[in-house]
């Protein structure tokens, strides 16, 4: 071995000494977190980062900056060979790849391709950066700095690369040179060095290469660019349960000291994971309805807390996760929508941590916004969020003749009302519409009626989560007494609650969208729609029915079904709509800050020119009515529920 090549070893042997003590540093870090069972069924975490890891998928979401950061990605996957390459010509002078045989010639040929697309993107996003950076990413400091070093080295790896390849070629050392076009193209640019010059040069690319790989390798620990390393490991490990599920807490736990989080050591290793994984992109809060409209929250630095308070938790300083990095504030302002979870590229769990940082308040401090006294109150006395008596649930039903499951005992469908349906006067009307549909459909349908109870998501979203389980648990032993085969309901947020959280509490049941129910009945003919008047209808899509459902087709199947409408899209609608406000309990607290979310997308819905804004939840039917009223547009566009407007078309 000669003189060089030990030198190269013992470089070489203490980088990767260092980084491994930083891995070890790092997964200390990680395993102050609670243990969490993310081990479960690999084949389908396998195919998560299939999808979301290799083929970039969530990235792709935004053409330019997705395709850039494709090429990086697959840039550093194809070129680890090449990297090995080097270490193994480093320690053996003259080593190759060449062993592969007829695999080689296309081996070099597409790194040196892939090589070049690297330059050409992360020259690119140097620009970007520097000269015209996307909102998201307009930040100062060391963020900034770090991101353009980070890129530096990249682009500082791939040129030396291609000064080895030039210069080796020249030498006689290169095996394949007609594949590697790029290589053989910069060789011109050495053509006129003598040989002594030629192996000076080669040894200052090779020793810059690897350099630069070894710095940027042991840099990264250190840097946001850590997801380099994490996010594969992020992704396997992203939550497979039902799509927006919180985590049961465990009540009965005797030996608990606390529930809910306040510190780092409450959160899951896993929800430590998502704040050393996080890349900053701001993806999550240019998409948070809360932070676009003026308040506190960030998600982006929700998480990005996280990783801080885990790094200085091992300098024993006398802070804690909440209130030191996260405030109140910041936390109560969350809409639970979901947009920043959909929107990361790494499969962070934002909404998760948010709502663990409440309960934290709620369960061990009682700390929460003076309006939720009465919300508490009344989900305690009255089972719902609103001062309305428990015996009046069923009062909109008087006169309907509507079965009740007290006297049949058994139905197709139970029909599930909810709160909003049971006592809102405007949403009431969205019961009976929908309940006459049923009817007419010849649906054998009942309702619970008085021994129906809020479903307890309000309460589990705002903190609560006594409360909620409570409310759980009197809902199960109810639905326990009676069979039906489907429950449908018209609330996005009993969706959730009925179709996928009772499950973790032993309640398993088959509960459909009621637009769900009606594009159904429809197409069955069991529902026949005439002509509706000529109208152009813009329809919102709720949050928990769409990004946390992935339901956006039904809704608009159905008014595809009504000749007459015209559907018209907002600005941000599907997987990319706009809250309305009102999840997370915000339906009950005051906004204070900044613009009113309801107002924004009013706004969005208004500027399509629609006669109607169409909804399929009480809470955005609430707050867009709120909306139009104050834009003062009551006269000229109206809100309503599908549920409505296919019953017009029925009686047209």
């Amino acid at each position: 071995m000669t003189v060089e090549a030990v030198l190269f070893l013992l470089v070489l042997l203490a980088a990767l000494g260092f980084f491994a003590w930083q891995g070890s540093v790092l997964l200390r870090r990680i395993r102050q977190g609670k243990p969490e069972n993310r081990f479960d069924h690999p084949l389908d975490r396998l195919g998560v980062v299939l999808k979301i890891a290799f083929a970039q998928t969530k990235l792709l979401r935004e053409p330019f900056a997705g395709t850039l950061h494709f090429f990086i990605f697959w840039g550093f996957v194809i070129l680890l060979l090449a990297v090995v390459e080097s270490i193994g010509e480093g320690l053996a002078p003259g080593f190759s790849l060449s062993f592969l045989g007829r695999l080689y010639r296309p081996l070099v040929f597409v790194e040196d391709c892939i090589g070049a697309l690297v330059v050409v993107a992360v020259t690119v996003s140097i620009l970007r950066r520097l000269i015209a950076p996307p909102r998201r990413l307009q930040v100062e400091g060391h963020s900034r700095l770090d991101a353009v070093l980070i890129l530096g080295l990249i682009l500082t790896v791939m040129v030396t690369m291609f000064g080895q390849n030039a210069t080796r070629i020249l030498l006689g050392r290169s095996e394949a040179d007609e594949a590697r076009v790029i290589s053989s193209a910069l060789a011109g640019a050495f053509a006129g060095v003598n040989p002594g010059g030629l192996s000076t040069w080669f040894h200052c690319f090779f020793w810059g290469h690897m350099l630069a790989v070894l710095g940027f390798l042991n840099y990264l620990p250190s840097s946001k660019h850590l997801h380099i390393i994490t996010s594969i490991p992020n992704v396997y490990f992203s939550d497979l349960g039902p799509r927006g599920s919180l985590k049961p807490v465990d009540l009965a736990d005797e030996t608990a000291m606390k529930f809910g989080a306040t510190d780092v050591v409450d959160l899951t290793w896993k929800q430590i994971l998502n704040g050393y994984t996080c890349t900053e992109c701001g993806r999550c809060t240019s998409a948070c309805p809360a932070n676009v409209t003026g308040k506190l929250l960030n998600p982006k630095k929700i998480v990005v807390d996280v990783r801080a308070r885990a790094t200085e938790r091992e300098g024993a300083v006398d802070h804690q996760l909440l209130d030191n990095f996260i405030s109140e504030q910041e936390l109560w302002a969350c809409t639970t929508c979901m947009a920043c979870v959909q929107e990361c590229p790494v499969m962070i769990e934002h909404v998760d941590t948010i709502v663990d940082l409440r309960r934290g308040l709620v369960l061990n401090e009682s700390r929460f916004p003076a309006e939720l006294h009465s919300t508490f109150s009344n989900l305690e006395r009255n089972f719902t969020p609103w001062a309305f008596g428990h015996a009046a649930r069923a009062d909109w039903a008087e006169g309907l003749n509507v079965p009740r499951m007290a006297d049949v005992g058994h139905a197709d469908m139970l029909f599930w009302v909810g709160c909003a349906g049971a006592y809102d006067a405007r949403y009431q009307k969205v019961a009976r519409a929908f309940m006459q549909l049923l009817t007419r459909a010849g649906v054998n349908f009942a309702i619970l009626g008085t021994e129906e109870k809020c479903t307890g998501d309000p309460a589990r979203r705002m903190g609560n989560e006594y409360l909620a389980q409570t409310l759980i648990a009197e809902n199960i032993a109810t639905l326990g007494k009676y069979a039906f085969a489907k429950i449908a309901v018209t609330c996005p947020h009993c969706l959730q609650a009925l179709g996928k959280e009772y499950r973790a509490f032993g309640g398993t049941y088959d509960v459909e969208h009621h637009t769900v129910v009606l594009r159904r009945l429809i197409d069955e003919g069991k529902l026949k729609l005439n002509s509706h008047p000529n109208v152009q209808i813009a329809f919102h899509d709720p949050c928990y029915l769409g990004r946390y459902h992935q339901e956006y087709e039904a809704p608009r199947d159905v008014l595809s079904r009504v000749a007459g409408i015209e559907r018209l899209e907002m600005r941000r609608s599907r997987d990319r709509s706009f809250c309305c406000g009102a999840g997370g309990g915000r339906m009950w607290m005051e906004e204070r800050e900044g613009k009113r979310v309801n107002l924004e997308r009013t706004e969005e819905a208004l500027a399509t020119g629609a006669g109607v804004i169409g909804t399929g939840c009480p809470f955005c039917m609430t707050m867009l009515t709120d909306g139009v009223k104050e834009k003062e547009r009551v006269e000229s566009v109206a809100v309503k529920d599908i549920a409505e407007i296919v019953l017009e078309a029925c009686q047209s």
